[in-house]
């Protein structure tokens, strides 16, 4: 039983790389949209502007409230209809993906910048710093210890959340993993597979955030 599960696993070994990098290449673009577009986020609350606050605030909740499985249908099937918007299950998958990382990414940012007492802002606005010097010179390096544990944690959500782009038609490496279990009916020795994948890619990354949040809680 052991040979013929490593055989099976070495001949369905192109077809399983092959879902592998479209999982990944879902999950890093993600993760990079989320990460530019959190910044933008967190830096724009921060501003203390009413009526952006109220925006940003609605955009929250949005998708605070809708569950990502209910986007990623919304976009892929409402675009087409609506505006005529023709969009891959991929590029609906980064899409909602991105939009939905930007808000947890955003919040983020945003409590990180939050927790610097409101003297640095002040003394950087007193020496004359415009808005772009005082965030990139002053507070956003203060902000990135804070910032950066529970920002693995959203990047860790965004990989696993990745595997509900099998339901919009994505050749993921889940995807791939069920036709292989259609095919041959080896059923355990694949979603094993899949646990060991995703543990693999997604425990290195906790246990970097709890390695960080301790080292950087005692300096």
């Amino acid at each position: 039983m052991a040979s013929s599960g490593l055989e099976l696993l070495w001949v369905s070994a192109p077809q399983l790389l092959t879902g592998i990098g479209r999982t990944l290449g879902i999950s890093l673009l993600a993760i990079v949209f989320s990460s530019a577009g959190g910044l933008a986020y967190g830096v724009l609350r921060n501003l203390g502007i009413r009526w952006l606050d109220a925006v940003l605030l609605v955009y929250l909740e949005a998708f605070r409230a809708i569950p990502v499985l209910v986007w990623l249908y919304l976009f892929f099937f409402g675009l087409p209809i609506f505006f005529g918007w023709s969009i891959s299950g991929f590029g609906c998958a980064v899409l909602v993906l991105s939009l939905w990382g930007i808000s947890e990414a955003g919040e983020v940012v945003r409590g990180a910048l939050l927790s610097i007492p409101r003297g640095q802002r002040e003394a950087g606005l007193a020496i004359g710093l415009g808005l772009p010097a005082l965030y990139g010179r002053v507070l956003l390096p203060q902000a990135l210890r804070r910032m950066t544990p529970p920002m693995i944690n959203v990047f860790t959500r965004l990989i696993k959340t990745s595997s509900l782009a099998v339901l919009i038609g994505v050749v993921d490496v889940i995807k791939i993993g069920q036709q292989i279990i259609e095919r041959t009916y080896e059923s355990v020795l694949i979603y094993g597979f899949l646990f060991v994948f995703f543990f693999l890619v997604c425990y290195p990354l906790s246990a970097a955030s709890r390695v960080l949040e301790r080292r950087w809680s005692h300096s």
